[in-house]
């Protein structure tokens, strides 16, 4: 399995860095550019900044930097995207974009086949995941999950670790019926019987099927193993951008770091600013997941975005010893708090 994962990433890049090498679109290698309706002459630089998938409130600080100013106090003028058919690692990697969302396994993936990717933050400090299913299935612990039937993305890692958690808890990971339901939406595909629990963001997800006046119960998987309060998402750039570029790296996460302060501080108006920029999401359920990660982005961490070694280590060695890399990574290349105020 690990070596179709790295072999695939790796075509995959492959692919995307050959398209973008026969492609007539504009390179975004040559930022400078006057932004209209500016004042005066003064010159912006332009960034490309990737989304691991749609907007939400794991990237309210991002959003938050873009309406308050604050990447163009840096000169900056940074454009958010989404990731269509290459991943956000893949465009990262390629330089497609110079910055991006990631997770920490990416990342571990990336590097254990050659991708220099580097963490540049934690978003959040814990992990903010866990398993969730409606009441009424009276799953309460992993060792309920015994002949339930789990909706996730098809990720062998995914199934290995809720089958970890299971054995952990006593249970008989066997007696999982684990199925791929990709994207269904978790309160759709419960409601139904299509699935009796699925692995959700508590912040989102779970705050949505509360919102919507479900009871549901959830159990956060920082709970159940220090090993898997790994962290998700991370901000991410590329090893090239580090070396070559690094003016540009600290512009771009001091800005990123302040909007994420503001929006520790001032969840309602981070909230608005998300919603300036992407008004299809649902307001009241952006609104109450901006209060509830207000406190989780920086937790206990004494400042925001911090990354620590033993973090990175437990779970690469996890991923490493059930055969889902080849060889262990030197972690302390993976990541990096040197672009943070407070992590020089």
């Amino acid at each position: 399995m690990k070596k179709r994962i790295i072999a695939l990433l790796c075509l995959l890049i492959f692919l995307t860095i050959t398209a973008l090498g026969c492609s007539s679109e504009k390179s975004i290698d040559d930022p400078s550019e006057t932004v209209p309706g500016s004042e005066g002459s003064s010159k912006l630089e332009k960034v490309t900044f990737v989304l691991d998938w749609t907007p939400n409130t794991n990237h309210t600080g991002v959003y938050a930097a873009k309406v308050k100013g604050f990447f163009e106090e840096e000169g900056l003028d940074v454009s958010i995207i989404q990731p269509g058919e290459s991943s956000a690692d893949q465009l990262v990697a390629s330089n497609t974009a110079q910055f991006g969302v990631s997770y920490q396994e990416g990342v571990t993936f990336a590097r254990a086949s050659g991708i220099p990717l580097v963490s540049l933050a934690a978003v959040i400090q814990h992990n903010t995941s866990g398993f969730g299913a409606l009441k009424s299935k009276g799953i309460v612990s992993p060792k309920d999950f015994e002949g339930k039937k789990y909706g996730g993305w098809g990720s062998e890692v995914e199934a290995a670790m809720v089958k970890q958690v299971v054995k952990d808890a006593g249970g008989d990971p066997e007696k999982v019926k684990i199925l791929t339901t990709g994207t269904s939406d978790f309160l759709q595909a419960s409601e139904s019987g299509q699935i009796d629990f699925a692995w959700i963001f508590e912040g989102w997800d779970y705050t949505n099927a509360l919102n919507k006046g479900a009871e549901v119960d959830f159990i956060p998987l920082r709970d159940l193993s220090d090993v898997f309060d790994y962290y998700t998402p991370v901000i991410v750039t590329n090893e090239d951008n580090i070396k070559s570029n690094r003016e540009l790296v600290e512009k771009f996460m001091r800005a990123v770091q302040k909007g994420y302060k503001f929006s520790i501080s001032n969840p309602d108006e981070a909230a608005e600013c998300l919603l300036e920029l992407a008004p299809e999401l649902d307001r009241e359920l952006v609104t109450k997941s901006q209060k509830f990660l207000a406190s989780k982005y920086q937790d206990d961490a004494p400042y925001w975005g911090m990354q620590k070694k033993e973090v990175w280590d437990r779970y690469m060695k996890w991923l490493y010893e059930n055969k889902f890399i080849d060889s262990e990574i030197d972690v302390e290349k993976a990541f990096t708090n040197e672009f943070l105020q407070g992590g020089k």
